[in-house]
């Protein structure tokens, strides 16, 4: 059985991934990378901060001529009697050799034969856009891609890579009936999440990802919840100087939802990088700040939603929904600024400076975000945007094709907002017939997509009448 993402574990992770953090910005490489499999064995599923840090890792120490594993340590770590050892043996090699995709093969399989799901998806997903834009793309690839897919419940995924592979063979028999047994899956699942809302397992998982991040799913009692802070008060007084502790605290307190123990969360963590100067803590500060803000916003919206007609309740809205866009733009600079190598801080400064119409600004570092396969094709959505609003239609038509035809998945909302944005780009432009077109195949899909119906009849009728 997978060892749990638990507080506890995470916790013993994170003050080994802090310190691979430090000893990065020393250069000091492969020590680094030793910190980010500790911090991995304790907690093996922490994609975000270790396997996704590890990786961006390990592209920034290839770019200054970092080593490749030598032949030993080839012999070495290509073997580990659970599936937890074989996955951290095969980071390690791809951590010193990130172009070597049978190293990402083989994490793939350990985490999938592990039961680290999301692990497993992370990297294949990183394996399948490897795969795609190789010259020539492996068949083998593929099939693994296809079974890995399927038993972590990503069908949709399954189905994609199998029709790759399909391609590739399209004389196989067997592999035509794997693809139609695949789509019977999807839609089987698909079946279970229109009925029930959801799949339990991904509600499990929901779940487990939303405590280790922040409890906020546990519904707790207001005595467990002091009893808890109060626990960790003495934690910090015995080791004040702990990380851990003034980090459990300040989550402790922020589960608290109440502004004064949020605020109290809030200074612990600024005081703490005052005093020792490491950005984590004002980090953690800031995302405390930005959940703070959510918390009053969703609660000023029940209000405007019981009076409609309240003034002071639309008003009250407005301000907080403004300064959490102003709270959440300079978290997010501040981050880019001291984690310089962090693609998912990039991509999310992005976005804000999106929000902003800071257009200019944003490009450069949604360009940088779609290094990261997590980040590439919502990244590209929002740099397409970027040349839209910019007026520079056929730059943002580029960028769209290129978004959709790296996109495996062709009927989700991600696909369909791509194919709208790219349709507005060919109506901007004035290419009627092409942003028609993909208007009709839009409405074909969901008739009741943003105003895709009223375009189409605004088009057609602009036709008839010329």
């Amino acid at each position: 059985m997978p060892e749990k993402n638990t507080d506890h574990t995470f916790a013993k992770a994170w003050v080994f991934f802090e310190r691979a953090r430090k000893v990065a910005q020393t250069n000091n490489f492969d020590y680094a990378i030793e910190m980010y499999l500790d911090g991995l064995r304790c907690s093996p599923d922490a994609v975000q901060d270790g396997h996704i840090k590890l990786h961006e890792l390990a592209l920034l120490r290839h770019t200054k001529g970092g080593k490749k594993p030598t032949m030993m340590e080839r012999v070495k770590r290509l073997r580990g009697k659970t599936a937890l050892e074989q996955m951290l043996n095969a980071e390690y090699l791809f951590a010193k050799d990130p172009e070597h995709l049978p190293y990402a093969e083989a994490i793939l399989k350990a985490a999938t034969a592990g039961g680290y799901k999301k692990t497993a998806k992370w990297i294949a997903d990183l394996v399948f856009g490897a795969n795609n834009a190789a010259d020539k793309p492996s068949f083998q690839t593929y099939i693994l891609l296809k079974d890995s897919y399927a038993a972590i419940g990503q069908f949709d995924r399954a189905l994609a890579a199998c029709q790759r592979a399909v391609a590739l063979k399209p004389e196989d028999g067997e592999l035509a009936d794997e693809f139609k047994r695949l789509s019977a899956e999807l839609t089987v699942a698909r079946g279970r999440y229109d009925q029930d809302g959801d799949f339990r397992q991904s509600i499990k998982n929901r779940k487990e990802q939303e405590k280790f991040q922040s409890q906020s799913s546990v519904v707790k009692t207001e005595d467990y919840r002091v009893s808890v802070v109060e626990e960790a008060r003495k934690a910090l007084a015995k080791e004040p100087n702990s990380t851990n502790n003034i980090f459990n605290l300040a989550q402790h307190l922020s589960d608290m939802e109440t502004d004064e123990a949020e605020n109290e969360a809030i200074k612990l963590l600024e005081d703490a990088y005052k005093n020792k100067s490491d950005f984590s803590f004002k980090q953690r500060a800031g995302l405390l700040k930005i959940k703070q803000l959510k918390r009053k916003i969703r609660e000023a919206k029940a209000a405007l939603e019981s009076r409609p007609d309240d003034a002071q309740a639309k008003s009250s809205v407005a301000e907080l929904s403004a300064q959490l866009d102003s709270v959440e733009l300079e978290h997010y600079r501040l981050c880019v600024e001291n984690y310089p190598t962090d693609l998912q801080a990039k991509y999310e400064y992005g976005v804000r400076l999106v929000r902003n119409k800071q257009y200019d600004e944003a490009i450069p570092l949604l360009q940088e975000a779609r290094k990261d396969p997590r980040q590439k094709i919502p990244a590209l959505d929002k740099i397409g945007l970027c040349f839209f609003k910019k007026g520079w239609f056929a730059d943002a038509i580029d960028i769209f094709n290129q978004a959709i035809a790296d996109y495996e998945i062709k009927d989700d909302g991600t696909a369909k907002e791509l194919r709208y944005n790219l349709a507005r780009s060919y109506e901007e432009q004035g290419d009627a017939e092409k942003a028609l077109e993909i208007y009709r195949k839009i409405a074909q899909l969901d008739f009741a997509y943003k105003d895709v119906r009223q375009r189409v009849d605004k088009l057609r009728n602009k036709q008839t009448n010329q």
